[in-house]
């Protein structure tokens, strides 16, 4: 089978006979079959061909710059992608020439590219502005985010334009194919309408602009309604299914992004549905849309190390844990040379173990990572340090968590505050192997990952839990208790739980989103029986309003709004 230095060159051959878009589409292709390297020089090598294919390279710097967060990768991601809009808004850019082929002789050969290569400019403007205010978020300083949001006001207004026209373009083209017969003088007209755009340039410009313009629908429809106020403000909508079908229309389009629309799809179903509780109890949702993606593209991407990632993220939300393990071992050694992504591996690695409750493995995963990952080393130090303790190690996880402190870099993020608070508690009452159990699972509760459990794990971490006897973190053990329950069926046992935890008021200093937690889990259990369906609304209004200022409220916000708008799609307000 080609490698990706073999598969550059046969690309290379053949680039100057190839028109840009399939190029571009290639080079994208190669950067997901593990060609990082390669992909980055094709597109280098051609960035002055045309906006699309200096697009293409400054696509990879950004994607460099997201992995690492390094400052130095940063920059000049900022830098390229100006580069690209600068080139993309100046009148001497050469078309992209190879349109003309497309454009039967007797039509006016400017009118084509001109109407062509004006969208492309502008969608590939929207799109460096979108991964430019990404680049501003990701400092997370005030004025970054009221930069970031203006632009991306700016850029949803290319995206809405775009899409219109080009909707528009197809309808005429499509009612003129229609209106004329189809005598021998159309035989070779390759459904060229009189204003000389083809058909398929069209098809390649509307997934070129859904891809954008779906992510805009899907990424708002979930924003928690506090934050809507702000959005409307900027003049966004947002339509889950308008997104997903936008998405789905670019992941099947000719163009350069529709690989990356599949990967938006799949990152969709496999992380952001169960993550956000989008589909309320219902884990396996977005299961079968992933596999049947996976199933579909597995002969395109068969040695993609994102692709085998997900393959393990649909197991382990099957529960399938060890064959999610080896896929997730496959994929860290396909990742050679993509240190990046071989760290995202790792922390699925860690969470796998960790759901097995192998504390041993997953402090192996997670103390990697506290050693190279530059994202969140005061996080990953802090699950090195519960993973340590849960095996028995105390005086190793003692001296991991004063490493905490000196890690906390990021203020304003709520996962590094929460993981700063909860190794200061742990390192100054002496931790205990229970309370590193207790630790452990409240991570796998956090982000969601208790239902991914079998049966036997679940009992086995109800066991441990029950060994917990501090007062002081009474009301944390019930809301475990409560989801673990919920999990194995034991419905009148959650609901238990969750009401002893819900009236707990020793820990809320320590536990502060206990409370608020509690009566969302309260009322999602009401919700799903007809005859306490107003009790459980009324619970996730008090979850919702009652309560401030607690760890991950923005993360619970989100799962109360999918919850109550699941309901309003089931009973009409």
């Amino acid at each position: 089978m080609a490698g990706p230095e073999q598969t550059r060159q046969q690309v290379e051959e053949r680039a100057e006979r190839v028109e840009d878009a399939e190029l571009a589409l290639q080079g994208i292709n190669m950067l997901l079959n593990n060609g990082f390297r390669e992909s980055d020089e094709l597109f280098r090598k051609y960035r002055n061909h045309s906006p699309l294919m200096s697009f293409g390279a400054s696509f990879v710097s950004f994607l460099n710059a997201m992995m690492t967060f390094e400052e130095e990768k940063m920059q000049m991601a900022c830098e390229d992608l100006k580069t690209t809009e600068k080139l993309c808004e100046s009148d001497d850019a050469g078309v992209i020439e190879t349109i003309k082929n497309k454009i039967k002789k007797n039509v006016d050969q400017k009118s084509a590219p001109s109407v062509v290569d004006r969208l492309q400019r502008q969608i590939i403007v929207a799109d460096c502005q979108v991964y430019l205010a990404v680049l501003a978020f990701v400092k997370q300083e005030l004025s970054a985010y009221i930069k970031g949001g203006w632009i991306l006001r700016k850029a949803w207004k290319i995206y809405n334009k775009c899409y219109s026209d080009i909707s528009v373009l197809q309808e005429s083209c499509q009612k003129k194919a229609s209106q004329e017969s189809l005598p021998s003088d159309r035989a070779n007209d390759n459904a060229v309408p009189r204003e000389g755009v083809s058909a398929e340039s069209l098809s390649r410009l509307k997934g070129s602009v859904s891809f954008g313009y779906g992510l805009f629908h899907l990424c708002i429809s979930m924003v928690p309604p506090h934050l809507l106020k702000i959005i409307n403000l900027l003049g966004f909508p947002g339509d889950r299914l308008q997104g997903l079908s936008s998405l789905t229309y670019a992941s099947e389009s000719k163009d350069m992004k529709a690989p990356l629309a599949t990967l938006a799809l799949l990152w969709y179903h496999t992380v952001v549905r169960p993550f956000f509780a989008l589909d309320g109890t219902d884990t396996q949702a977005g299961l079968m849309e992933a596999k049947a993606i996976l199933q579909k593209k597995e002969a395109v991407y068969p040695n993609s190390s994102l692709f085998m990632f997900f393959k393990g993220r649909v197991q382990r939300l099957e529960c399938q844990i060890n064959s999610a393990l080896t896929s997730f071992h496959d994929a860290l050694e396909l990742a050679t040379d993509q240190r990046e992504i071989q760290h995202v591996c790792l922390y699925e690695i860690g969470w796998c173990s960790m759901i097995e409750m192998n504390f041993k493995d997953a402090y192996k995963s997670f103390e990697r990572l506290k050693n190279e990952s530059r994202w969140s080393q005061c996080y990953y130090a802090y699950l090195t340090g519960v993973c340590q303790g849960a095996t028995g190690d105390l005086e190793g996880a003692k001296t991991v968590f004063k490493d905490v402190q000196k890690l906390f870099k990021r203020k304003n993020n709520q996962i590094e505050q929460f993981s700063l608070k909860k190794a200061e508690r742990l390192r100054k009452m002496s931790p205990t192997k229970e309370l590193c159990i207790l630790a452990a699972i409240e991570v796998l509760y956090l982000w969601k990952a208790l239902p991914n459990c079998s049966s036997s794990k679940l009992q086995n971490m109800s066991q441990a839990l029950q060994e917990v006897n501090d007062s002081s973190y009474m009301g944390l053990k019930n809301l475990l208790l409560g989801a673990i329950h919920k999990c194995l069926g034991n419905i009148k046992d959650a609901i238990q739980s969750f009401q002893l935890a819900a009236r707990d008021e020793l820990g809320r200093q320590n536990n502060s989103y206990v409370q608020p937690y509690s009566c969302y889990e309260l009322g999602c259990i009401l919700l799903d029986n007809p005859e306490t369906t107003g009790k459980g609304r009324t619970l996730l209004l008090q979850a919702k309003e009652e309560f401030a200022g607690y760890d991950f409220e923005n993360r619970l916000h989100v799962r109360i709004h999918a919850a109550l708008a699941s309901l309003k799609e089931v009973v009409p307000q």
